[in-house]
Protein backbone atom coordinates (compact mmCIF):
# COMPACT_ATOMS: atom_id res chain seq x y z
CA UNK A 1 0.00 0.00 0.00
CA UNK A 2 2.71 2.53 0.89
CA UNK A 3 4.59 1.50 -2.53
CA UNK A 4 1.73 2.28 -4.22
CA UNK A 5 1.07 5.70 -2.56
CA UNK A 6 5.20 6.89 -3.88
CA UNK A 7 4.25 5.71 -7.14
CA UNK A 8 1.06 7.55 -7.26
CA UNK A 9 2.14 10.75 -5.85
CA UNK A 10 0.32 10.64 -2.70
CA UNK A 11 3.70 9.85 -1.05
CA UNK A 12 5.78 13.00 -2.85
CA UNK A 13 9.36 11.79 -0.32
CA UNK A 14 11.39 8.73 0.21
CA UNK A 15 14.02 9.28 3.13
CA UNK A 16 15.84 7.11 5.23
CA UNK A 17 15.57 7.96 8.39
CA UNK A 18 18.97 7.66 9.35
CA UNK A 19 19.71 6.60 12.55
CA UNK A 20 23.07 5.34 13.59
CA UNK A 21 23.92 3.80 17.39
CA UNK A 22 27.33 3.26 18.48
CA UNK A 23 27.66 -0.77 18.61
CA UNK A 24 26.78 -0.61 22.50
CA UNK A 25 23.58 0.99 22.22
CA UNK A 26 22.15 -2.19 19.94
CA UNK A 27 24.39 -5.57 21.79
CA UNK A 28 21.29 -5.82 24.38
CA UNK A 29 18.12 -7.88 24.24
CA UNK A 30 15.98 -6.15 21.53
CA UNK A 31 13.39 -4.13 23.98
CA UNK A 32 16.04 -2.49 25.78
CA UNK A 33 18.58 -1.25 22.53
CA UNK A 34 18.08 2.07 20.84
CA UNK A 35 15.71 2.31 17.65
CA UNK A 36 17.00 2.96 14.32
CA UNK A 37 19.15 1.45 11.95
CA UNK A 38 22.04 3.11 9.84
CA UNK A 39 19.91 4.01 6.41
CA UNK A 40 21.62 6.81 4.44
CA UNK A 41 24.54 4.63 2.89
CA UNK A 42 21.54 2.00 1.34
CA UNK A 43 19.14 4.51 0.66
CA UNK A 44 19.70 5.20 -3.07
CA UNK A 45 20.14 1.57 -4.23
CA UNK A 46 17.20 0.57 -2.08
CA UNK A 47 15.39 3.40 -3.87
CA UNK A 48 16.70 1.91 -7.32
CA UNK A 49 15.78 -1.57 -6.59
CA UNK A 50 12.15 -0.34 -4.95
CA UNK A 51 11.99 1.51 -8.52
CA UNK A 52 12.79 -0.82 -10.83
CA UNK A 53 10.95 -3.95 -8.73
CA UNK A 54 7.81 -1.53 -8.97
CA UNK A 55 8.17 0.37 -12.22
CA UNK A 56 9.01 4.00 -10.71
CA UNK A 57 11.03 5.65 -13.43
CA UNK A 58 14.23 7.24 -12.30
CA UNK A 59 13.19 10.69 -12.59
CA UNK A 60 10.11 9.71 -9.84
CA UNK A 61 12.20 8.36 -8.00
CA UNK A 62 14.84 10.99 -7.87
CA UNK A 63 12.00 13.79 -7.67
CA UNK A 64 10.69 11.34 -4.04
CA UNK A 65 13.97 11.71 -3.02
CA UNK A 66 15.21 15.24 -3.46
CA UNK A 67 12.36 17.84 -4.24
CA UNK A 68 9.99 15.58 -2.56
CA UNK A 69 11.18 15.98 1.42
CA UNK A 70 12.36 19.96 0.79
CA UNK A 71 9.03 20.54 -0.69
CA UNK A 72 7.35 18.92 2.76
CA UNK A 73 9.67 20.93 5.25
CA UNK A 74 9.52 24.05 3.28
CA UNK A 75 13.12 24.55 2.17
CA UNK A 76 14.63 25.91 -1.00
CA UNK A 77 16.43 22.94 -2.40
CA UNK A 78 15.64 19.79 -4.34
CA UNK A 79 15.92 20.90 -7.43
CA UNK A 80 19.12 22.61 -10.21
CA UNK A 81 17.74 25.77 -11.51
CA UNK A 82 19.81 29.49 -11.74
CA UNK A 83 20.15 30.33 -8.31
CA UNK A 84 19.28 27.23 -6.36
CA UNK A 85 21.96 26.06 -3.97
CA UNK A 86 24.61 23.39 -5.96
CA UNK A 87 23.78 20.39 -4.02
CA UNK A 88 24.33 17.92 -6.02
CA UNK A 89 24.46 14.07 -5.32
CA UNK A 90 26.01 12.00 -8.52
CA UNK A 91 25.66 8.49 -8.72
CA UNK A 92 26.53 5.43 -10.74
CA UNK A 93 23.35 3.58 -10.77
CA UNK A 94 25.13 0.16 -12.21
CA UNK A 95 27.49 -0.11 -9.79
CA UNK A 96 27.58 -2.70 -7.45
CA UNK A 97 28.28 -3.55 -4.23
CA UNK A 98 28.00 -5.23 -0.82
CA UNK A 99 27.14 -4.08 2.46
CA UNK A 100 29.49 -4.32 5.36
CA UNK A 101 31.26 -2.17 8.04
CA UNK A 102 34.33 -1.07 5.56
CA UNK A 103 31.46 -0.17 2.62
CA UNK A 104 29.18 2.53 4.67
CA UNK A 105 29.95 6.41 4.80
CA UNK A 106 28.60 6.79 8.07
CA UNK A 107 30.05 6.04 11.35
CA UNK A 108 27.17 4.07 12.19
CA UNK A 109 26.87 0.44 11.32
CA UNK A 110 24.36 -1.27 12.64
CA UNK A 111 21.76 -2.14 9.40
CA UNK A 112 19.28 -5.01 8.31
CA UNK A 113 21.02 -5.17 5.08
CA UNK A 114 24.58 -6.23 6.36
CA UNK A 115 25.55 -9.12 3.53
CA UNK A 116 23.13 -7.53 0.85
CA UNK A 117 24.39 -7.40 -2.87
CA UNK A 118 22.98 -3.66 -3.47
CA UNK A 119 23.21 -2.11 -7.17
CA UNK A 120 23.32 1.67 -7.19
CA UNK A 121 26.43 3.61 -5.28
CA UNK A 122 26.49 7.13 -4.96
CA UNK A 123 30.58 8.63 -6.17
CA UNK A 124 30.55 12.20 -5.78
CA UNK A 125 28.46 14.62 -3.26
CA UNK A 126 28.82 18.16 -3.99
CA UNK A 127 27.47 20.80 -1.41
CA UNK A 128 27.08 24.42 -2.40
CA UNK A 129 29.21 23.43 -5.11
CA UNK A 130 31.75 22.00 -3.11
CA UNK A 131 32.59 17.95 -3.65
CA UNK A 132 32.19 17.21 0.18
CA UNK A 133 32.04 13.17 -0.97
CA UNK A 134 34.42 11.55 -3.88
CA UNK A 135 34.66 7.40 -3.72
CA UNK A 136 37.59 6.50 -5.26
Amino acid sequence: MLRDAVQRGTLSAICSDHQPHEPDAKSGPYPATEPGASGLDTLLSLSLRYGEEQGVPLPVLIDRLTRGPAHILGLPYGTLSVGASADICIFDPERTWVVENGTLASNGHNTPFRGWEMQGRVTHTLFEGRVVYSMV
